[in-house]
Order: structure tokens, then sequence, then C-alpha cells
């Protein structure tokens, strides 16, 4: 089974309210729409996470495993 895009799942990101962190290297917006979490970068491309996937995330991002894609 593939992984549902926005599309897919019916959500408007127009109307979600994301979460902006940014920094000279650029940025990220992360909002929440029921059990998924959406993550887009420069307002583009836009991933979806489910409850586990995005749970799996931010434990890769407090072990530091993405330090090396931030350097």
């Amino acid at each position: 089974m593939r992984k549902p895009s926005v599309e897919d799942l019916g959500i408007d990101p127009g109307v979600l309210e994301w979460r902006r962190s940014q920094t000279d290297e650029g940025g990220i917006e992360v909002a929440f729409a029921g059990e998924w979490t959406l993550l887009r970068t420069s307002g583009k491309l836009i991933s979806v996470f489910d409850e586990k996937e995005w749970s799996c995330f931010l434990d890769g991002v407090r072990k530091g495993e993405f330090d090396h894609a931030a350097s």
C-alpha cells in the first residue's frame, strides 16, 4: 500500500495552521491535521506522516540522526 498524499487525504493545506522553524540556512513548516502530520519546506513539497512515523522522526531528531543534513 502506498503512502497517502495530501490530496488523497482531502486536506487543504491553505487552511491549516503551519508552525515555522527557520534558520539562516532555510526552514521547515509543520501542520497537524487529525492523525496526520504534514511537513513542508519553502511551501512546496508536502510530506505526510502518520503518528508512528512522526514519533520516529522526532526520536531521530532528538538523537542527532539528521545533524549531518544541516551542515
